[in-house]
């Protein structure tokens, strides 16, 4: 079940004593929360004619207010045992006036700031019924325990949910207005959407980058050498009748033409998807991989033996590491590569933010690889560049990559690959 969808808790001692934990702080968070709020807006308002200066006061007021919306989100979810969210934030890109820019345009950071400085009558009131509340209980309180113990413990029974209601209905409120200003389900679903649809289109660029780039491999490599090959052979049948001496090296160059052509070929089939990575699997394909690198390369694989991976994943993971190998062979001057491959737990948020508001989290395997060289470093994604790919396949799988690569110290490259959906 969704958590939007989840019932609230229902009113009882347990319930009690999480309502008042969530309802005594309340107000004085609203104060500390409504402070740098208004002041924050107004002053960076007035400072607005000196551009920049206004624009930084009232981005960090809206940084202040998402904090605040954070710990609320926090709250809630501790009150109501169950997560807070969807939520949402924009990401803003770019440095310096762009940067402020963008955090000014998000629309849930505006949203976090009004509700700032709208919660601060709400938690007047709510706060001065709780203090009532509690005085009349902590007052009443002899008179309800003579009066349970005069009846032999009878007719008290459903005097918790009677006291509960109150409080339920007073935290009710408060976090009906967390759910209304501090989650954005569509705006979160357009966000995954967006993301899927940019996975799909750099999915679909890496295929049409591949196909560009065997059909180059082709043409410069077996195409000319069956160019040769047949040019050869023409000229050794003109010759068979009346020079068969000469025929003969013909005959030979074309059969060295022949077994070169069949390994290029094979080497272009290994880049696509090589026979041994469908029919034995990942562990056996990569071994043969690291066997054919011109660097020694070390292989530390956490996989059972006959372990297989969905398809997917087998081909990203064999392009990766192939691809990392056959870089660092070109470019890096290594004496030495390390690849490690395993399947590990992962603890990812069906929704949330940096800012570790809760969310419902899902707990899944990932495929980890760590492909590492002791050469000169300084290798990066930019366009041109031999990894460029690997991020574009990545993402078709929902994976990730990382390159750590300081000049003069070797690089490592990580990624990872969730098993599941």
């Amino acid at each position: 079940m969704n958590s939007t969808d989840a019932p609230r808790p229902p009113a009882g001692w347990s319930q009690v004593w999480r309502d008042l934990g969530f309802l005594l702080p309340g107000l004085p968070i609203a104060v500390v929360a409504f402070v740098p709020a208004i002041v924050g807006f107004f002053l960076g308002i007035g400072l607005v004619i000196l551009a920049f200066a206004g624009l930084v006061v009232l981005v960090s007021a809206l940084a202040v207010a998402r904090r605040v919306a954070a710990v609320e989100r926090r709250r809630v979810a501790a009150m109501e045992r169950r997560p807070v969210g969807p939520v949402y934030y924009t990401p803003a890109t770019g440095r310096g006036f762009p940067w402020l820019l963008g955090r000014l345009r998000d629309p849930q950071r505006w949203w976090d700031w009004g509700y700032c400085v709208a919660i601060l009558p709400v938690r007047v009131l709510t706060w001065s019924l709780t203090m009532v509340w509690l005085g009349l209980s902590i007052g009443l309180a002899p008179l309800i325990v003579l009066a349970w113990a005069i009846s032999g413990g009878g007719g008290f029974r459903g005097l918790p949910r009677v006291l509960g209601v109150v409080l339920r209905s007073l935290a009710t409120i408060e976090s009906s207005i967390v759910w209304a200003m501090l989650t954005n389900e569509n705006a979160a679903l357009r966000a995954r959407a967006d993301e899927l649809s940019r996975s799909r289109q750099a999915v679909v660029d890496a295929g049409a980058d591949t196909l560009r780039r065997v059909e180059r491999d082709i043409h410069d490599g077996p195409q000319q050498r069956l160019v040769r090959l047949t040019m050869d052979l023409q000229s050794a049948q003109r010759r068979l009748g009346d020079d068969p001496d000469a025929a003969a090296p013909l005959v030979e160059g074309a059969l060295k033409q022949t077994e070169e052509a069949l390994a290029e070929l094979r080497a272009l089939s290994r880049g696509i998807a090589p026979p041994i990575l469908t029919d034995r699997g990942l562990k056996a394909a990569l071994t043969a991989a690291a066997a054919r690198c011109p660097i020694p390369t070390t292989l530390n694989i956490h996989l059972d033996h006959d372990q297989r991976l969905p398809p997917s994943v087998e081909n990203a993971a064999y392009f990766v590491v192939t691809e990392s190998l056959t870089n660092a062979a070109k470019h890096s001057d290594a004496t030495q590569c390390d690849v490690t491959v395993a399947v590990e737990p992962s603890t990812s948020w069906l929704w949330g933010d940096s800012d570790g508001d809760p969310g419902e989290h899902l707990t899944h395997d990932v495929l980890t690889l760590w492909i590492s060289d002791d050469g000169r470093g300084g290798a990066h994604l930019g366009k041109g560049h031999g990894l460029a790919g690997l991020a574009d396949r990545l993402s078709g799988v929902d994976g990730h990559l990382t390159i750590d690569s300081p000049p003069g110290t070797g690089t490592t490259i990580t990624a990872t690959i969730p098993l599941t959906p």
